[in-house]
C-alpha cells in the first residue's frame, strides 16, 4: 500500500497539465512549518498544491503528497504514515489532502507539528471554519490560505489564454476607464460574462461544459452527505434541511431571507437554523452579510443568509424549474466579487450595499440614482449591461477583476 500510494503521487504529478495558475499561487508559500489550504469543494486546491510542487519542489525529492481520505487510513493513522515518510525516508515537507475526512485529524496533527520540528506540514481541506476553530488551536500555529472559485478576471484568462492582472477596488472606483485599459481588443467581453454568471465560479467547467450542472449538483450532494453528515455525525433526516434551505435560497432575491423566517419556513426553531447556516457558511456553500449599523441596532438585525455564488443559484433553480432573476444575479456576483476580494461589504438601509467608504447601487442599464441623493458617502450606480463607465457608474462586470 506504501507503494501504491506513492506511485499514486508520482503519476499525479507526472499526467498534471500544468495550465495558467489560480490567483492565490504567487501569495502561496512554506515559510511556516504548519500551512493550511482551505475552501470548498470543487474550487481547485488539489489542482493548486500539485502545481506547486512540481513547480516549486518535485525535482529535489524532498516533498510527498498523499489524500487522507485513501481507505488505508482506517488502518493505519495519519501520524503512524507521516513518522516513516520523514524519519525512515527522510521527506522533509508532506502535503496531506482532503484531511478533513479522517476522523481525529485536528489531534494528529498538532501531534505531528509538535514531534517534528524540521518537518513542514502543508494540509487542505474544504471545511473552512473546522479546519480553524476546534479543540487544538492549529489557527495559533499554521499559516492558513482561503481559495475561492474562480473570478470573472481568472475566467477570460483561462478561457481566451490571456494575462489579464487584478485591479484594486480603489481604482475601479477612482479609475475605472485605467481598469479596462488591459481589456482593449478582448472580443465579446458581456457574452462572456453572462455564460461567467452562469458556469464560470468553478474550474471544472473547463473539463466538459455540458456536465457542469451534474457535477455542481454532486458537489453539493456530497458536501452535504458525506462532508456535514461525516463531521457533524448527523442523520439523513437532519439533512434534507440542508437542501432545502439551499433551495429556499435560490428562490428569492439575495438577502431576502434571515435566520428567524428561514426557521419559520423549515418549521424548526432559530438556533438551529443558525448552527445550520455556520456549517454552510464553512464549507462555501452560503454567505452571510452583516448590517453596517453600529451599536445596539446591529445586535437586533439579523445577518442576511444568501447563497455563495450565481452558478449555485443556476444550478439549484434547475430542480425548482425557474429562471433566476437578472437582479438576482446581478446583487449575487457582486457581493462574491467584493467579498472574495477580501472587501468587507454589508447591506444598508442607504443604497443596496456598502463597503466602509462608499454605497453602491446594483442595476441594469437603465438604473437611476434618485433614491441615492440625501447619501453624504461616495455612491456608485453599478450597471449591468454597459461596457463604459461614466461619473460615478461603473460596469458590474469590472468588479469581477477585484482577485
Amino acid at each position: 500500500m506504501d507503494r501504491f500510494i506513492t506511485e499514486t503521487f508520482h503519476r499525479l504529478i507526472e499526467n498534471l497539465v500544468i495550465t495558467k495558475p489560480r490567483y492565490l499561487y504567487s501569495q502561496f508559500n512554506l515559510r511556516n512549518r504548519l500551512t493550511g489550504l482551505i475552501g470548498p469543494r470543487g474550487v481547485g486546491k488539489t489542482t493548486l498544491l500539485l502545481q506547486y510542487i512540481k513547480n516549486e519542489l518535485f525535482q529535489d525529492g524532498k516533498a510527498y503528497y498523499f489524500s487522507a481520505d485513501l481507505v488505508y487510513f482506517q488502518q493505519t493513522t495519519l501520524l503512524e504514515f507521516v513518522t516513516h515518510l520523514h524519519l525512515v525516508e527522510g521527506y522533509q515537507i508532506v502535503f496531506i489532502d482532503e484531511i478533513h475526512k479522517y476522523q481525529g485529524w485536528n489531534q494528529e496533527l498538532k501531534n505531528m507539528y509538535d514531534a517534528f520540528p524540521s518537518l513542514k506540514i502543508v494540509f487542505s481541506g474544504s471545511s473552512m471554519l473546522d479546519l480553524v476553530a476546534g479543540t487544538h488551536d492549529l489557527s495559533r500555529r499554521a499559516k492558513l490560505y482561503r481559495l475561492h472559485g474562480m473570478s470573472f478576471r481568472e475566467y477570460l484568462n483561462f478561457t481566451l489564454d490571456l494575462d489579464l492582472q487584478p485591479v484594486s477596488m480603489e481604482e475601479i472606483l477612482e479609475h475605472p476607464l485605467r481598469a479596462l485599459q488591459q481589456l482593449k481588443g478582448v472580443p465579446r467581453i458581456l457574452p462572456h460574462f453572462a455564460e461567467y454568471l452562469q458556469k464560470g465560479y468553478y474550474p471544472f467547467v473547463f473539463e466538459d461544459v455540458h456536465s457542469y450542472y451534474e457535477k455542481l449538483s454532486r458537489v453539493i450532494e456530497k458536501t452535504i452527505f458525506e462532508d456535514i453528515a461525516n463531521y457533524y455525525n448527523l442523520k439523513t433526516p437532519n439533512l434534507q434541511y440542508f437542501k432545502k434551505l439551499l433551495t429556499y435560497l435560490a428562490s428569492i432575491p439575495p438577502g431576502e431571507l434571515n435566520v428567524y423566517n428561514l426557521a419559520k419556513s423549515l418549521g424548526v426553531d432559530h438556533k438551529t437554523v443558525e448552527h445550520y447556516i455556520s456549517i454552510l457558511s464553512s464549507v462555501g456553500l452560503v454567505r452571510e452579510m452583516r448590517p453596517f449599523e453600529g451599536g445596539s441596532s446591529a445586535i437586533r438585525k439579523p445577518s442576511k443568509i444568501l447563497l455563495n455564488n450565481t452558478n449555485l443559484i443556476h444550478t439549484l433553480q434547475q430542480y425548482l424549474g425557474n429562471v433566476p432573476s437578472k437582479g438576482m444575479e446581478r446583487e449575487l456576483f457582486f457581493i462574491q466579487s467584493v467579498q472574495n476580494g477580501s472587501i468587507e461589504l454589508f447591506y444598508s438601509k442607504q443604497g443596496d450595499y456598502r463597503t466602509r467608504q462608499a454605497v453602491f447601487e446594483i442595476g441594469g442599464k437603465s438604473k437611476k440614482r434618485e433614491q441615492l441623493r440625501d447619501v453624504s458617502e461616495p455612491v456608485y450606480l453599478v450597471k449591468d449591461e454597459i461596457l463604459q463607465p461614466l461619473k460615478d457608474e461603473i460596469p458590474l462586470f469590472l468588479f469581477g477583476f477585484l482577485y
